[in-house]
């Protein structure tokens, strides 16, 4: 399969798999959006909503990354700048999600 079109059903499938996860958490951000700082920090402390919130946001940057990468190929030419901007891309998208999951683990 060429890379182009593994990139496209990647972006597709993040894209329905983020449907659902964003439904979740606008939902429960409605429902702690008033409340205070220990409401927050008991929210993200349960195991059901790290776990949904950790893959909510990996699917996120994973769908970003590949989004971001699409328009490098389109509209930087220098293919070293490119390849550069793209491992910056996908490394931010490991380190981003890595941090915040293992805050969310600690709390």
């Amino acid at each position: 399969m060429i890379s182009a079109t593994k990139k496209w059903i990647f972006l597709k499938v993040s894209s329905l798999l983020m449907v659902p996860f964003m439904i979740w958490f606008l939902l429960k951000f409605v429902s702690i959006h008033d409340g205070n700082y220990q409401n927050i920090i008991d929210f993200f402390s349960t195991q059901p909503s790290t776990i949904i919130f950790s893959i909510f946001i990996i699917t996120t940057f994973f769908h970003s990354a590949l989004s971001i990468s699409e328009i490098f190929e389109d509209y930087i030419d220098n293919d070293k700048t490119r390849k550069f901007a793209n491992m910056m891309v996908y490394l931010s998208s490991f380190i981003i999600p890595g941090i915040t999951i293992i805050i969310l683990i600690k709390l």
